[in-house]
């Protein structure tokens, strides 16, 4: 962009890109301001929701934890989890109480850094100058597939669990899901409580118990601070980011999700799968080890529980810790998946990210942003929405708030140095 077209681009303020429940929760503390901004949104506004989930999703978090600037939860269940279409309805309702000034169908292609200070971007919509900019796209970009995917019988339909919407979807007979952090461990619920055939390949996600001494977890965390802990003071540091997420479910009221169980009752566990070899899944021995690693975590949770309970002195019932219902007889390294009668594979393996556009060097070797609480080293860029931006609850609902009123103080001060300037 030349100096002498520059006159006739848009300029704003502020640009925030995406416009899920992060970029509009940022967009009320600007608005709130005065701070000139607009929302650019590849899709619609908290599509995600709609079109990202399957269709017997809810969430694992309680819906009282639900809560964005100016706005919370205020149905007849806090305690209980909304479902895909509720959430939607929820955050889609958010925007309605103050107007953002969302641009929906614009899709970013690049941000550069402008000469003389500020931003370039290029749109689907024409290009736009900024002072600042928040992205606010998540941390989920493009869905992870094995390579070793190429190799599956060509007569197996295989797709992501982003992809997945219900076991009447997929074709007539058994699924082999492989991954088992939130989505995978979901969706081989949903599958199992379908009736179908489920083949699971664990992986190392950890697993929590919905609840706990008459209270869900989640509440016992809340009331423990552990949602409020920077991820500086997390055992690990910033490597906590490459964390799985704890498996546990919302559905039916909310309740946990144990592997050994769902064994009990048919479903077919293996390790970690590794490789297809002439038609068969190859999978390492790691099944055993990895249920006992998911129990240990949910216990001592519960041990962190009750030291809270007895720090405390408050009054709770007592409970019977988990005994395991099933173990492995043997740790199966490979499955004939003709033989098995495979008609799907679900790759619930993850997400790695996708910032190609993004072309400004705040990056490390791996492709993440590198920031302080979303504040990056190039004055005026910003990040909002990502797991583990500043604490366990940044990536959800929790702590969206209180994350996009810190970045709204410092965009804020950033637009006093620029007019002073």
């Amino acid at each position: 962009m030349s100096a002498n077209s520059s006159a006739a681009v848009e300029h704003r303020e502020v640009v925030v890109i995406g416009g899920g429940q992060a970029g509009l929760s940022v967009s009320w503390h600007l608005t709130a301001r005065g701070i000139d901004h607009v929302v650019l949104e590849r899709d619609t506004v908290a599509h995600e929701w709609r079109d990202g989930r399957w269709d017997n999703f809810t969430l694992v978090t309680p819906n009282w934890q639900c809560a964005l600037p100016g706005y919370s939860y205020a149905g007849g269940d806090p305690d209980g989890f909304m479902t895909r279409a509720e959430v939607y309805d929820w955050v889609r309702g958010y925007a309605d109480t103050f107007d953002p000034p969302v641009r929906e169908h614009v899709e970013v292609s690049a941000v550069t850094q402008a000469p003389g200070g500020g931003f370039d971007i290029e749109t689907t919509a024409g290009p736009l100058r900024c002072d600042q900019v928040v992205v606010a796209v998540g941390g989920y970009h493009i869905p992870t597939i094995p390579r070793f995917a190429e190799k599956l019988p060509p007569d197996i339909v295989a797709l992501h669990s982003a992809e997945y919407r219900s076991a009447a979807a997929l074709p007539d007979g058994a699924v082999l899901v492989v991954g088992t952090g939130q989505s995978g461990a979901q969706i081989a619920e949903d599958l199992h409580l379908e009736g179908r055939t489920v083949h699971l390949a664990t992986g190392n996600a950890p697993r929590v118990a919905r609840f706990y001494r008459g209270r869900d977890c989640v509440a016992w965390l809340h009331d423990m601070g552990h949602y409020d802990i920077p991820i500086q003071q997390q055992p690990g540091g910033l490597g906590k980011r490459e964390n799985t997420n704890h498996y546990v479910t919302g559905r039916g009221g909310g309740r946990d999700i144990d592997l050994r169980r769902f064994a009990s009752e048919g479903m077919h566990l293996y390790g970690r799968m590794v490789d297809v070899d002439g038609g068969a899944a190859i999978f390492d021995p790691t099944l055993e080890r990895s249920l006992d690693a998911a129990d240990a975590v949910a216990e001592g949770i519960k041990n962190s529980i009750d030291a809270y309970i007895d720090r405390a002195g408050i009054t709770a019932p007592t409970e019977a810790r988990y005994r395991p219902v099933w173990r492995p007889e043997r740790e199966p390294t490979s499955l004939d998946l003709a033989a098995a009668g495979i008609s799907a594979v679900i790759w619930s393996v993850g997400f790695r990210t996708d910032y190609r556009w993004l072309r400004v060097g705040v990056f490390d070797g791996a492709g993440h942003p590198c920031h302080n609480r979303g504040v990056t080293g190039v004055a005026g860029l910003y990040f909002l929405g990502l797991p583990w931006l500043h604490t366990w609850g940044s990536g959800r609902f929790a702590a969206i708030a209180r994350d996009a009123e810190y970045l709204g103080e410092r965009i804020a001060l950033g637009a006093m140095d620029i007019a002073a300037a």
